[in-house]
């Protein structure tokens, strides 16, 4: 399993739609609106790194009004830590 974060710039007026549309993405885990220079975080789920790296080109790039992604890749989490 890997997990991907990936942070989301919209274009201004977009955040509502854009937030609720990848919210709707069956890998999207978790999902947070920010406030500064990302718009969004969410995390990913998937079998492995190229699946994530598909899931935000195919799915969360096409979202209409996301301009800009950055992705940070993990492979576990130290549970309890």
């Amino acid at each position: 399993m890997a997990v991907g974060f990936v942070l989301i710039t919209v274009s201004p007026l977009k955040e509502k739609e854009a937030f609720e549309e990848i919210s709707n993405i069956e890998e999207i885990k978790e999902i947070y609106p920010l406030f500064g220079e990302y718009d969004i975080l969410a995390k990913v789920e998937a079998e492995d790194i190229d699946q994530i790296g598909s899931i935000v080109i195919s799915k969360i790039r096409a979202v209409a009004g996301v301009i800009d992604t950055k992705t940070f890749l993990t492979s576990k989490s130290l549970e309890g830590a």
